[in-house]
């Protein structure tokens, strides 16, 4: 059952870590390439992330620039990044795409902590599937005669304590993002 608890550790630590990746493409005043990184383009009949295409940097105080590899793509990547719903407007010169983050308004703020919390939401679903799979999988061990009752109580309750600390470090994410977005 160690091994089932290690295992059910690092499936909790992979959904959190997508959280904490997926709020990296939440903006806030602060560029990051995370907005822009994982946007899908299609070029040459393919869909490919930006960062495939091209180097994303960002330039002090609000800004993102792009240089794609293929100046042909640059188009194809402006399309995309205003099709992505970010509510920002590439420019196109050459081979760069240059993006200009404004300043975030109250009620974009309000917004981006109504997403944050959809986002932790599903994450929390996943947590909780995470736990479902595992109580089942004891269970079946239980019914197979493999461990005793007192056992499949206390390996639960070992399953409970490690989605509790997911829940806790989600909570902690949140606080922090919605903090980040109140003071920028």
């Amino acid at each position: 059952m160690e091994l089932e608890i290690k295992k059910i550790k690092e499936e909790v630590s992979k959904v959190v870590e997508h959280l904490k990746g997926e709020f990296g493409g939440v903006r806030s005043n602060r560029p990051s390439t995370k907005l822009v990184e994982d946007i899908q383009v299609e070029y040459f009949g393919q869909r490919m992330p930006i960062k495939a295409l091209g180097s994303i940097s960002i330039v002090p105080p609000r800004e993102i620039q792009i240089s794609v590899w293929d100046a042909g793509a640059a188009n194809d990547v402006a399309k995309a990044i205003e099709n992505a719903g970010i509510g920002v407007n590439p420019s196109v010169a050459g081979a760069s795409i240059r993006i200009n983050l404004p300043a975030l308004s109250e009620e974009r703020r309000k917004e981006l902590i109504k997403l944050i919390g959809k986002m932790a939401e599903e994450t929390r679903i996943r947590l909780r599937w995470v736990r479902d799979e595992a109580n089942k999988m004891v269970k079946r061990v239980e019914a197979e005669g493999l461990i005793s009752e007192d056992q499949r109580f206390r390996t639960l309750s070992e399953i409970q304590e490690v989605i509790n600390g997911g829940n806790k470090m989600i909570e902690e994410m949140i606080r922090k993002k919605s903090e980040e977005l109140a003071n920028n």
